[in-house]
């Protein structure tokens, strides 16, 4: 008996070309953020902000995320895997063109309009393309795929921060800095790349496949797979009022950013921590009164009703917050808290990645650390390839708790602040990060059938922890160093592992090579 192809259907018809096409579109959106997280140090430069005034780009980033999930998951469940990718590359196509005329505006919240459509695109991308890739094929390779599809988000992600440096922090003859001036560049380019990409997909041929509803979400009430109530039920509900309160928070937040601008802030009279705060308890409170009052009318037909499916959810929002974090604060880590350079390293081609800084010494320039960065998405790369492998040999979630204790380890030691030490561990965090988002997603949207593109808008939402982390870890690095800062990754990573601890129990499934079934709940 022939072992089962990574790629092919249960009629033996090979799915190797749709996996291709699908996973150039990873490919688009690692280069699109891979150019975000260097944004932010540009930004800061050049219109004077913070550290947790420039999250302000992530926040657009990941605003896009949280409001387009939704809608993407209902425009692919009535257009089908084809025609939600094909809307979400015209969006990500506008949002590119966007930044021509936005250069000339040349206002901080005309290039965050740009970087929130963009990432709306995006989000119709993620919601249709990372489902699909799991039903490419036989289901226990599942996560396999996702992941090797993600290593083109990898590889994205290594010429993204070498885009952003070439074009952010370009000088002219003079030294002084091109950079508000050629922003719009490769912006403009992935416009132009990304109306050729639906072409492509207009004309290609991608079967519309479901994945296998193995806890019988839509069986009738009378079936005996849905008779007996599930014995995770009290777990279930736990879970989904957290995510409430997540997304009474995420409002919150959207509320502080209405009220950061002066003179509706002045208006109402708050500053953005009470705009946050007084927005997210009166939804936390509305919402626990109206979870309360139906949660008995959530049955086993409900994605909510399995703990495996909402535990996903809020475990993709504290993994999305770390990555976030660690990647647009990478470059200030590496500027501000590596130890002094040795003047011999100022020589040769690479001496333009170094600089003097304020405090009289030699250190990476922000060039030069966004060049470096392309290396830290080196080590996400080569994690993803290696994570991919590990994953068609053990236990998915086994997989993932072990990469997020070890995450969390590299993550204290640049807390710790040990000087080279610590730089080499945060490379090794982007390394540990890999497989996070695409296995996470896996294991949530695991055996929901034809629920699944319901489901993967939800985890598609949660991507929204990535626009409020970055925010308080802004604000514990100005008032305590950037290293501080990294507690906030340290704690997501511990949420992360305890739901690959737990995911057998949540999901009521063994996992054996890849994900095998055992029962529903």
């Amino acid at each position: 008996m022939t072992k089962p192809s990574l790629f092919t259907s249960q009629e033996g018809k090979s799915l190797f070309i749709p996996f291709i096409l699908v996973s150039s579109l990873f490919l688009l959106w690692g280069f699109c953020n891979g150019m975000i997280d260097v944004m932010d140090k540009h930004f800061q430069k050049e219109l004077h902000l913070t550290l947790a005034q420039s999250a302000w780009v992530q926040f657009a980033h990941y605003l896009g995320y949280f409001l387009m999930a939704m809608p993407a998951g209902w425009l692919a469940s009535k257009l089908g895997y084809k025609g939600g990718i094909i809307a979400g590359l015209l969006m990500v196509a506008a949002g590119g063109f966007w930044f021509i005329p936005a250069t000339k505006i040349a206002t901080f919240p005309a290039f965050l309009l740009g970087v929130c459509v963009i990432a709306s695109g995006l989000t119709f991308l993620e919601t249709v393309a990372n489902p699909y890739t799991t039903v490419l094929g036989p289901k226990q390779f599942a996560a396999t795929r996702i992941n090797l599809a993600q290593s083109c988000n990898g590889i994205g992600w290594i010429f993204g921060p070498i885009a952003g440096a070439q074009f952010f922090y370009g000088q002219d003859a003079a030294g002084q800095s091109t950079g508000a001036a050629t922003l719009w560049i490769p912006y403009a380019a992935v416009g132009a790349f990304v109306l050729v990409l639906a072409l492509i997909f207009f004309f290609s041929n991608l079967p519309d496949i479901k994945s296998e509803d193995e806890f019988h979400l839509d069986d009738s009430a009378e079936s005996p797979f849905v008779a007996a109530p599930p014995a995770n039920r009290g777990t279930a509900l736990s879970l989904l009022w957290l995510n409430i309160a997540v997304l009474s928070v995420s409002v919150g937040m959207i509320f502080s950013a209405i009220v950061a601008i002066p003179a509706v802030g002045l208006k109402l009279g708050l500053t953005e921590a009470q705009g946050l705060w007084y927005a997210s308890g009166i939804l936390l409170a509305i919402g626990t009164v109206v979870f309360l009052k139906n949660n008995r009318k959530i049955t086993h037909h409900s994605i909510w009703n399995h703990p495996h499916f909402s535990g996903a959810t809020l475990t993709q929002f504290f993994y999305v917050a770390a990555q976030c974090g660690i990647f647009a604060y990478f470059i200030n880590y590496m500027t501000t808290q590596i130890p002094a350079i040795p003047e011999s390293w100022k020589t040769g081609s690479f001496g333009a990645w170094f600089e003097i800084n304020k405090s009289g010494i030699l250190s990476l320039s922000d060039k030069g650390a966004s060049n470096l960065a392309a290396g830290g998405f080196f080590c996400f790369l080569l994690g993803r390839f290696l994570g991919a492998a590990l994953l068609k040999k053990h236990p998915v979630h086994k997989v993932l708790s072990t990469f997020a204790c070890l995450a969390g380890a590299c993550s204290l030691l640049v807390f710790l602040k040990l000087g080279w030490l610590s730089a080499v561990a945060l490379f090794l965090t982007y390394f540990f990060m890999s497989i996070m988002f695409p296995t996470i997603f896996s294991l949530g949207i695991h055996g929901l059938g034809a629920r699944a593109k319901k489901a993967s808008s939800f985890i598609v939402m949660a991507i929204m922890g990535g626009a409020i982390m970055p925010k308080l870890m802004g604000y514990i690095a100005d008032k305590d160093g950037m290293s501080a800062g990294f507690i906030v990754p340290l704690v997501c990573f511990v949420w992360v592992a305890s739901y690959g601890f737990f995911w057998s129990k949540l999901s009521g499934t063994t996992g054996v090579i890849g994900i095998a079934p055992k029962n529903g709940h």
